[in-house]
């Protein structure tokens, strides 16, 4: 038995990859599912099944393509009504993947339908079991994001069946069984998620807050609802997207690798109010970009940030990349989020731009250790755009916290004349902060490059205690 996990850090997410005497058979895939297609057929395996723990929010699963393109059966858990072919198993319904036994747990809680899988090696042993959102290493999957696609469902309702699934399915299995979760740390699916990926269920019984035997049914809901944060807007039409279905990438692909000269990009982009995603890292942005463009950095968590930041998931998506190798990974990654109507790219990507005699924009930075000179000359307004939490943890005195993703709800709030700097941890949040507030109008302010890990090795002074979170 071959089980695999493929980790993608930018999304947190965990597929699975079982292999057993040629067969194999997927769990929770992303989008592009040629990865998956390349390791069967290097193991000469057929893949028989894919296996989905629940209908995802945080990204649009590759089940679809995966079964068009191989033949394999989609499974779901009990009460789970995909618009879609696929076998809709039974509460401990068995399935065999080669020698290897797969049982399906109905473990609802998460969302209605959500299913662990329990694995059962091919001498019978019980080896591990793939929790999908049910079971975090650290966590629980949090219970309020069914509610917004499924009517009259509570987020305590949620609540009170993950407990009962928690006690009376996953913790009377035994202690050296190892858990596989869906997500690691970093995924907006819950609140205190390890980094770590896998762990023994002893060890999550004797750590994990949710499985501790002492909390009651009510002390448990309190405890699980207690501290979320909002998710993000994208979630509903992400589940929607899995629920219901949506095109093939091939065709996401076709239609977003159309190359278009500087001149024709600035008429479509005029045409169709296309927003113009520019995917290259910070520091190339900040160099000279086209005006109004948004910077969303491939090298970060592009696909979350997305979701944040590009309000309709069906807008039209104009792209600047570095080269077309580029583009094509900014249009997978703007699936897995479900953004599929990427429209086209800039051939030949800013320097085409450049060479057609087109205006560019730029945004000033400035190195951490010219902040404190700065402060000296301007008096500027110090804006920390990192999540609160971390805001909280520690920050520049006197500074002000707008997290980016509250961005648009707070642009009031940001100096039309009073210079301002913005920072975040290393810069790549900033910097899509200064695009946001560049497309708005906005001058008078400088970026700093190396965040706030740059400015924790100055001299200027830090506070651990909250400031006031307004300008005005």
């Amino acid at each position: 038995m071959k089980l695999e996990q493929i980790y993608t850090g930018c999304l947190a997410h965990a597929a699975y990859y079982l292999e057993s005497e040629g067969e194999a058979a997927i769990f929770d895939p992303l989008r592009e599912v040629f990865p998956y297609m390349e390791r069967a057929e290097k193991a000469g395996a057929k893949i028989k099944y894919v296996f989905e723990t629940h209908f995802h929010a945080d990204f649009v699963s590759g089940h679809l393509d995966l079964a068009a393109k191989t033949g394999a059966t989609i499974v779901y858990g009990p009460t789970a009504k995909p618009g879609f072919e696929a076998l809709v198993a039974n509460d401990e319904q068995t399935f065999m993947v080669g020698g290897v036994t797969v049982k399906a747990l109905h473990t609802p809680g998460h969302t209605l339908e959500s299913t662990c899988y329990l694995i059962n090696d091919e001498n019978g042993k019980i080896h591990g079991i793939i929790t999908g959102d049910t079971l975090f290493i650290g966590d629980v999957g949090r219970p309020d994001l069914a509610q917004h696609v499924v009517a009259d469902l509570t987020a305590e309702k949620l609540a009170r069946m993950l407990y009962h699934s928690l006690h009376h399915k996953i913790m009377p299995l035994p202690d050296d069984l190892i858990v596989y979760p869906n997500h690691g740390a970093g995924s907006a699916c819950g609140k205190k998620m390890s980094k770590e990926t896998t762990d023994t269920l002893g060890n999550q019984k004797a750590t994990n807050y949710a499985l501790n035997t002492n909390l009651t049914e009510d002390e448990f809901v309190i405890q699980l609802l207690t501290g979320l944060t909002t998710p993000p807007r994208y979630f509903p039409e992400n589940v929607l997207m899995n629920i219901q279905g949506y095109s093939s990438l091939d065709q996401v692909l076709h239609r977003g690798q159309k190359a278009y000269d500087a001149k024709t990009f600035e008429i479509v982009a005029h045409e169709t109010k296309a927003v113009i995603l520019d995917s290259r890292p910070a520091s190339e942005f900040a160099k000279g970009f086209i005006p109004n463009s948004i910077n969303i950095g491939l090298d970060g968590s592009f696909g979350t940030w997305v979701g944040e930041l590009l309000h309709h998931i069906q807008q039209p998506i104009l792209i600047v990349a570095e080269n077309e190798d580029k583009v094509k990974e900014t249009i997978i990654r703007l699936s897995r989020v479900g953004y599929d109507h990427a429209i086209g790219y800039l051939k030949g990507g800013i320097r085409s731009w450049i060479l057609s005699g087109n205006e560019l924009d730029y945004v000033e930075r400035l190195p951490a250790k010219q902040l404190e000179s700065y402060i000296m000359s301007y008096n500027p307004i110090l804006i920390d755009v990192r999540r609160k939490s971390e805001y909280d943890s520690e920050h520049v005195l006197g500074a002000v916290s707008i997290p980016l993703q509250t961005i648009f709800s707070h642009l009031a709030e940001f100096p039309k004349e009073i210079p301002f700097v913005l920072y975040c941890a290393g810069g790549y949040r900033s910097m899509m902060a200064a695009s946001i507030l560049k497309s708005k109008g906005f001058e008078n302010f400088v970026d700093v490059i190396e965040g706030f890990g740059g400015i924790k090795q100055t001299h200027l002074p830090k506070s651990e205690y909250t400031c006031p979170t307004t300008l005005l």
